[in-house]
């Protein structure tokens, strides 16, 4: 019997989270002290059930939404963000809202991290691994004020304007150029 589209999917998706070091358990008996990085199945919250909830050091970080190869996974941020928001309702320590989202097919996957000024979703090989998110986290405290607590790309927001002198006008151009994009 020819497996099912989405079921193909999921297990190029669970087979992907266990080789970046996550612990994949399903929702009706999972352990979050199984590993550093835990990826519940169908995990049910206030919205909805996540296709895949991620825990780091058994607190909520994200969500992955999954869908079935050849699905556009552009426009599926909003859904992804019902979950990110029910998961952190469910566990009051957790950062509301949760700062990762992923969106795959188990081909593709596009990755989110809420932690940006200007969070976009971006094309990625893989998963993170749990300590990447984690490493990531403790960078940006959920009460980040201070410079060195920023992400790069706020940082770099933060740059000095660009002096002209000693630069001709097609340098100074097509710095400014970049700057824009």
């Amino acid at each position: 019997m020819p497996t099912r589209p989405e079921d193909r999917a999921r297990q190029n998706i669970d087979r992907m989270l266990e080789e970046t070091g996550w612990v994949v358990q399903d929702h009706n008996h999972f352990n979050l002290s199984a590993g550093r990085g835990v990826a519940i199945r169908e995990l049910s919250v206030k919205t909805g059930a996540a296709d895949y909830a991620l825990f780091v050091d058994e607190m909520p970080v994200g969500t992955v939404e999954a869908k079935k190869e050849g699905e556009t996974l552009i426009g599926v941020e909003e859904q992804s963000m019902k979950y990110r928001i029910g998961l952190a309702e469910d566990f009051p320590d957790a950062r509301y809202p949760l700062p990762f989202s992923y969106e795959t097919t188990g081909i593709e996957t596009r990755f989110t991290s809420y932690l940006d000024p200007e969070p976009r979703s971006r094309l990625v090989f893989n998963f993170h691994r749990p300590a990447t998110l984690a490493a990531w986290l403790e960078l940006v405290p959920p009460d980040a004020s201070d410079e060195q607590n920023m992400t790069l790309r706020a940082r770099m927001r933060r740059f000095p304007p660009l002096l002209r002198t000693g630069l001709r006008d097609c340098q100074f151009e097509a710095i400014t150029n970049l700057e824009q994009s």
